[in-house]
C-alpha cells in the first residue's frame, strides 16, 4: 500500500535516493576489494540524486586507476554502478559518482568557464561557442551561464554537442 499522507513524496524520493546510495556503495566496497584499493565510500544526495564519493587518505594515485585520463574510466564506473541500481531497484538511476575529488575539481573549472563564456556573451553581444563537452560538463557550464544571468543552450551531436553562451 503507497503512502497518500500529504508532504510525504519528498520523504519517499529521499528515502529512495539513500536506497541507491546504498546499493552503489556496496557495489564500489566490493570493486574496491577486487581491484585492491582503500578507500572510503561518502554518500549524499544532492539536487535531487544519489551522490556517491570514494575517498582515500592514501596517496590518490591508488584511485587515479580508477579516475582514468580526463575522467573516462570514472565515467565507465558510474554507468556500472548505476546498471548495479537498477539490477536491485528495476529503476533506472542518476546516480553521480566521483572520485578522488575529479568532479568536484572538475565542477569548479566548469563553472569558471561558464562564467568566463557568460561575460564574453555580455561584452561582445554574440554567441560564444564553447568544445564539446560531456553531458555533466555541459550541465555544470549551464548552470554557471544561468547564474550570470544568462541562457545558453546545447548544438550539434554527440560526442561533439557543446554548449552556446547566448547574449542577453
Amino acid at each position: 500500500m503507497t503512502d497518500t499522507t500529504p508532504g510525504t513524496k519528498g520523504t519517499d524520493t529521499l528515502t529512495r535516493l539513500e536506497q541507491e546510495g546504498e546499493i552503489a556503495a556496496d557495489y564500489l566496497e566490493g570493486l574496491l576489494d577486487i581491484a585492491d584499493l582503500d578507500g572510503d565510500i561518502d554518500m549524499d544526495v544532492e539536487a535531487d540524486r544519489a551522490a556517491v564519493s570514494i575517498i582515500s587518505e592514501a596517496t590518490s594515485r591508488d584511485l587515479q586507476k580508477l579516475v582514468g585520463r580526463e575522467g573516462e574510466v570514472l565515467e565507465a564506473l558510474q554507468e556500472l554502478t548505476r546498471l548495479a541500481v537498477h539490477r536491485e531497484t528495476g529503476d533506472r538511476s542518476r546516480l553521480m559518482l566521483d572520485i578522488a575529488g575529479f568532479r568536484a575539481r572538475k565542477r569548479e573549472q566548469l563553472t569558471e568557464i561558464g562564467a568566463k563564456a557568460a561575460e564574453e556573451a555580455k561584452g561582445t553581444g554574440q554567441p560564444v561557442r564553447l568544445d564539446p563537452m560531456t553531458p555533466f560538463e555541459r550541465k555544470v557550464v549551464h548552470d554557471a551561464v544561468a547564474a550570470a544571468g544568462l541562457r545558453s543552450e546545447s548544438e550539434g551531436e554527440e560526442p561533439q554537442r557543446r554548449v552556446v553562451v547566448l547574449p542577453a
